[in-house]
C-alpha cells in the first residue's frame, strides 16, 4: 500500500510539472514528407481559431500547394525575420515577433529544420522550446525520420543518415501527438503526381527513399511511436489517480520455471507475441532456494532461446512467485501473462495455492494463458523422484542432531532448573534447522521435535499417551506453534538467501561495467572482462575476442577444438553442458545480438561438482556485458577508421582543388604573357614588355611560394622541421614581412605598432617571418579595400605577442579553432580570393615548433578577426656562441 502511495504521488508530482512547465506541444507527425502533415495542422489551427482560440502563423511552408496556402486565409501570420547570408536575403521564424505578440497558440512548421545561420539558434525545435518556456503552446509537424533516438533504426532502413534530428526528450512537453498516415500506394501516387516534389525530385526519390518497403517500415515506426506514447501517457494518468496500470501495446510477459517446459513456454509466447505484433519478455523469478544443476541448464537454454528470437530476459527476486510476475507485469506495462500449468492439490484452498491459482485471484486485470506440454505430467513425476532422492543425509541427519539436542537441554533445564515447561526449547531447534536448511527439513524437525517432547516429558512419559486434557492441549498447541515458527524462519532465509544473491549478482556486474567503461579498445576489454570474472566467481578465466586474448599461451587443458565448437555454434560447451562436458573448461560464447563475437572460458575447482543459479546466471550476464563493451570498441574502430577515411578523402580533395586551382591560375598567365612576348614581342613597346615580365615574375613568385608552403606542411607533418635560431630585433622580423606583402598588394596598408624597446628574439628568423607573412597575407585578403590591417607587438610576460587585426567579416565563434586546418579557406569558398587554406596551418605549425602558440580572436570592437601570435622568450644554452 505505501508502495501504491508513493507512485500515486511521484505520478501526481510528475504531471503537475508537466503542466506548471509552460506552454504544451502539439506534434502532427508523419512517416514521410507528403503525407499532409502541415494541411491538418493547419485544418486544426481553424478549428480552434473557430473557437476563440487566439491562433496565430509563425512559420508554415505551403511548398507550392495551393490547398494548403488556402487554409492560412483567415489566421494571423506574422512577418517573418529576413536574414541576409552570403550575398542572399532569407526569411526564417522571427521567435522575437512571436514572443513580443504572446498568442495562445502559434504554428511552427517542419520542427527539425536547421535554421539560417545568424539566426537565435542553429536549430528550430530550439525556437519552439524558447515559445513552450515562455508560456505559449505550440503546433508543429515533423516526420518519424528526424527523431533523434530512431536515427540508427531509419538509416538500416533507408540507408540515409538523417542529420537534422529532434531530441526525444522535447516529446516530454507534448499535450497530444497527432498520427497523420496515408497508405504508401496513395504518398507515391501524390509524389508522381508532383504534389510533393519537383518531377526531377520526384524521380530520384522514388528511385532511393520513396521506395515501397521503405514507405511500410517508416509507416509502421511512426505508428509503434505514437502507440509508445499514448501508452506512457496513460500509465502515467492511472498511475495518478491511484488506478492499476493499463497497457496499450499488450505486451506478453513469460513466465518460466526451469521444470521441464521452459523451451515450449518460450516457443509458445514467441507464436502469441508474434500474432498480436506485440512485445515480449521471458523472466524466471528466483525465490531464494537451492537450483539443482539440470534445473539451472534448461532456464540457461530457454533464455538463450528467448534472446535468439528476440525477446527480452531477466530474473526477478522474491519469495512470493506470484506478486513478483504480477509486479513485474505491472512495471512494465504487460497485459497478458503466459505460464505453464501446474499441477492442482489436494486441498488447495487450505494450504498455499498454486502459482495459476494466485494469478487467477490476484491478476484480475492481465490476460492469463496458461499452456500445457503432452509430457508435462511426465516430467513431473521425474522431477519428482529426482527432489526426493535429492532429499540427502543432511536434510535428514540435521533434523535429528537438532532434535537430539533439544532433548539432552530439556533433561538438564528440567533436573537442574526445575523448568516444567520444555516447549519454547524445542521451537527453537526448529526455527534452528529452518534458518539452516530446506522447508523439507524444518518440517521433519518439528515433527520429530513433537513426537520427543510427547515421548519424554508429557505424562506418562515413554509412552505416546496424553494422561490429561490440558497435556493434549499444549502438545497441539505445540505442534502448531512449531509449524508456523519453521514456515517463517524457512520464508525468512529463502528471501536473505535472494537479497544476498542479488547483490553478489549486481556487485559482479557494478565492478565489472567500471572496468569496462574505461576499456579503450579490444585488448583492455579482454582484460578487464578477464580479471572481471575471475574475482566474481573465483574461478581461473580465460577470454578470447576474434584474435585477442587475456593469455601469453594457450592455457592447460582448454581444448581448442571446444572453443571453436562455441565460437561457431554461439551455444555453451564443456563443463557443466551436454557438450564436450569431459572438458575442465566451462566455456560461454560471447553474443551480441545474433553474432558471437568470442568465447569466454572458465575452469572452477575440482571439487566443484556443479553451479548454482545465481553464480551460472551471473556468468551469462558478465559475458553479455563483455560482449557488448567489446561491439562497442569494434564500433568506435570502425568510426574512427571511417573518420580517417573520410577526412584522407576530403584532404585529398581538396589538395586536388586547390592544386588544380592555384597551379593553373599563375602558371595560365605566366604562359599567356610568355605567349604573348614570343608572338608580339617586336611590335610592343619597353613599358608592355616590361609589364608582361613582372607578370612572369609576380606569377612565378606566388607559384613559388604555394610550392613552399606544400614543402613546409610536408616537413611539418613529419616532424622534418629543424630550427637554426639566430638574434633578431622584432621590428626587422615585423618589418620583413611587411615589405615582401607590399611586393605583392602594394596597395595594402598596415599600421605597425612595434615599440623601438623591444629586446630581439632568439628564433628562426625566415620560419617567424614566414608565419607573420601568411598572417599579414590572410588579414590583407578580407580586409575591404582601403581598411588598414593593424599590427601590435608587446612584451607580456617573457613572452612577445603579436597581435594582427582586420576589419573583414569575422569568423563565427564555433569555426574558429577550424580556420588552421588544412585546406579550410578552401572549404569556405575563399578560392576567388586565391586562397591556399594552408597559410594559417603553416603558420601554427612554425610557431608551435618554437614553443609558441597562434589563436583565432575576435576582432577590436566584434569586428574582424585578431590572430594573435605569442613567442616565448628563450635564450641559447650557456656554451653557445649565441650565448654572448
Amino acid at each position: 500500500m505505501v508502495d501504491n502511495r508513493d507512485a500515486r504521488a511521484d505520478a501526481l508530482l510528475a504531471d503537475t510539472r508537466r503542466r506548471e512547465a509552460g506552454g504544451r506541444l502539439t506534434v502532427f507527425l508523419g512517416a514521410a514528407p507528403g503525407v499532409g502533415k502541415t494541411y491538418a495542422m493547419l485544418s486544426r489551427a481553424r478549428e480552434l481559431h473557430a473557437t476563440g482560440v487566439d491562433v496565430v502563423v509563425g512559420l508554415v511552408e505551403t511548398h507550392g500547394r495551393a490547398d494548403t496556402a488556402a487554409l492560412l486565409d483567415g489566421l494571423q501570420q506574422l512577418p517573418r525575420r529576413q536574414i541576409t547570408y552570403q550575398g542572399r536575403t532569407l526569411d526564417d521564424l522571427d521567435v522575437d515577433a512571436v514572443l513580443a505578440r504572446r498568442p495562445a497558440l502559434v504554428l511552427v512548421d517542419e520542427l527539425a529544420h536547421r535554421n539560417v545561420p545568424g539566426s537565435r539558434h542553429e536549430r528550430r525545435w530550439q525556437d519552439v522550446v524558447d515559445l513552450l518556456d515562455a508560456g505559449i503552446d505550440v503546433c508543429t509537424t515533423v516526420n518519424i525520420q528526424h527523431l533523434e533516438s530512431l536515427n540508427d533504426v531509419v538509416h538500416r532502413i533507408t540507408g540515409v543518415r538523417v542529420t537534422e534530428t529532434v531530441p526525444d526528450a522535447l516529446f516530454d512537453r507534448l499535450r497530444d501527438i497527432r498520427l497523420v498516415d496515408l497508405p504508401p500506394a496513395e504518398l507515391i501516387e501524390r509524389l508522381k503526381a508532383g504534389k510533393v516534389y519537383l518531377p526531377d525530385q520526384a524521380t530520384r526519390a522514388l528511385q532511393a527513399f520513396f521506395s515501397p518497403s521503405n514507405l511500410a517500415a517508416l509507416r509502421e515506426l511512426a505508428m509503434q511511436t505514437a502507440a509508445d506514447r499514448v501508452d506512457a501517457d496513460l500509465r502515467g494518468s492511472q498511475a495518478a489517480r491511484g488506478l492499476p496500470g493499463f497497457a496499450l501495446r499488450r505486451t506478453v510477459l513469460v513466465a518460466i520455471d526451469g521444470l521441464g517446459t521452459s523451451d515450449y513456454l518460450v516457443r509458445a509466447g514467441r507464436r502469441i507475441a508474434e500474432r498480436r505484433d506485440a512485445p515480449w519478455r521471458v523472466v524466471t523469478v528466483d525465490a531464494g532456494g537451492r537450483s539443482d544443476a539440470p534445473r539451472q541448464l534448461e532456464l540457461d537454454q530457454a533464455f538463450a532461446l528467448a534472446r535468439s528470437l528476440g525477446a527480452e530476459t531477466d530474473v526477478l527476486h522474491g519469495s512470493r512467485i506470484a506478486d513478483a510476475l504480477l509486479e513485474h507485469a505491472e512495471r512494465i506495462g504487460a497485459s497478458t501473462i503466459v505460464v505453464g500449468r501446474t499441477r492442482e492439490r489436494p486441498f488447495a484452498r487450505m494450504v498455499n495455492r498454486t502459482l495459476t491459482q494466485r494469478l487467477l485471484q490476484q491478476g484480475a486485470r492481465h490476460e492469463l494463458v496458461i499452456i500445457g506440454t503432452p509430457d508435462a505430467r511426465a516430467k513431473a513425476r521425474r522431477r519428482r523422484r529426482i527432489g526426493e532422492a535429492a532429499f540427502g543425509a543432511r536434510d535428514i541427519g540435521l533434523p535429528v542432531v537438532a532434535t537430539a539436542l533439544a532433548i539432552g537441554f530439556g533433561w538438564l533445564a528440567q533436573r537442574v532448573a526445575g523448568l516444567d515447561d520444555l516447549s519454547m526449547v524445542f521451537i527453537v531447534a526448529v526455527v534452528v534447522v529452518a534458518a539452516q536448511a530446506r522447508m523439507a527439513a524444518a518440517m521433519t524437525t518439528a515433527v520429530l521435535c513433537f513426537v520427543s517432547y510427547n515421548f519424554f516429558f508429557i505424562e506418562p512419559r515413554f509412552t505416546f499417551q496424553i494422561g490429561a486434557h490440558r497435556g493434549v492441549v499444549t502438545v497441539v498447541l505445540f505442534l502448531a506453534a512449531a509449524l508456523v515458527a519453521g514456515r517463517l524462519a524457512a520464508r525468512l532465509r529463502e528471501q536473505v538467501l535472494a537479497l544476498r544473491a542479488a547483490n553478489t549478482h549486481a556487485t559482479g556486474l557494478q565492478a565489472l561495467g567500471r572496468q569496462l567503461a574505461g576499456a579503450a579498445d579490444l585488448g583492455e576489454v579482454v582484460a578487464a572482462g578477464r580479471n572481471a570474472l575471475a574475482r566474481a566467481l573465483d574461478a581461473e578465466a580465460w577470454l578470447r575476442i576474434g584474435d585477442v586474448d587475456a593469455a601469453a599461451q594457450w592455457p592447460d587443458g582448454l581444448d581448442p577444438a571446444a572453443v571453436d565448437w562455441t565460437r561457431r555454434h554461439g551455444q555453451p560447451a564443456g563443463r557443466f553442458t551436454d557438450t564436450l562436458s569431459a572438458s575442465r573448461w566451462w566455456l560461454l560464447p560471447l553474443r551480441a545480438g545474433s553474432e558471437t563475437l568470442g568465447v569466454a572460458a572458465l575452469r572452477f575447482p575440482e571439487s566443484r561438482t556443479r553451479l548454482g543459479l545465481e553464480q551460472h546466471r551471473l556468468a551469462q550476464a558478465m559475458a553479455d556485458d563483455i560482449a557488448q563493451a567489446a561491439l562497442r570498441t569494434r564500433l568506435v574502430a570502425d568510426l574512427e577508421g571511417a573518420r580517417v577515411s573520410n577526412e584522407t578523402e576530403r584532404l585529398r580533395s581538396a589538395l586536388l582543388s586547390s592544386v588544380s586551382h592555384d597551379l593553373r591560375s599563375p602558371l595560365a598567365s605566366m604562359i599567356g604573357s610568355a605567349s604573348s612576348l614570343v608572338g608580339y614581342g617586336d611590335t610592343m613597346d619597353a613599358t608592355d614588355r616590361r609589364a608582361l615580365l613582372d607578370t612572369i615574375v609576380l606569377e612565378g613568385e606566388r607559384l613559388d611560394r604555394y610550392i613552399q608552403n606544400l614543402l613546409d606542411m610536408t616537413r611539418l607533418g613529419h616532424e622534418g622541421l629543424v630550427l637554426n635560431r639566430d638574434w633578431i630585433g622584432v621590428d626587422e622580423l615585423v618589418g620583413a614581412a611587411v615589405g615582401r606583402l607590399r611586393r605583392y598588394q602594394p596597395g595594402i596598408v598596415v599600421d605597425s605598432d612595434v615599440p623601438a624597446r623591444l629586446a630581439p628574439l632568439w628564433v628562426h628568423p625566415a620560419l617567424v617571418e614566414q608565419a607573420l607573412f601568411n598572417v599579414l597575407e590572410n588579414a590583407a585578403k578580407f580586409s575591404p579595400p582601403g581598411a588598414p590591417v593593424r599590427l601590435v607587438a608587446r612584451e607580456v610576460d617573457d613572452a612577445l605577442r603579436i597581435d594582427i587585426s582586420d576589419r573583414g567579416p569575422g569568423i563565427p565563434d564555433d569555426e574558429r579553432a577550424r580556420i588552421f586546418d588544412m585546406f579550410y579557406s578552401v572549404e569556405r569558398g575563399d578560392r576567388g580570393r586565391k586562397g591556399t587554406g594552408l597559410g594559417l596551418t603553416i603558420c601554427q605549425g612554425m610557431i608551435g615548433a618554437h614553443g609558441g602558440a597562434v589563436e583565432a580572436l575576435r576582432g577590436p570592437d566584434g569586428h574582424g578577426t585578431l590572430i594573435r601570435i605569442t613567442l616565448p622568450r628563450q635564450r641559447p644554452p650557456s656554451d653557445s656562441p649565441d650565448a654572448d
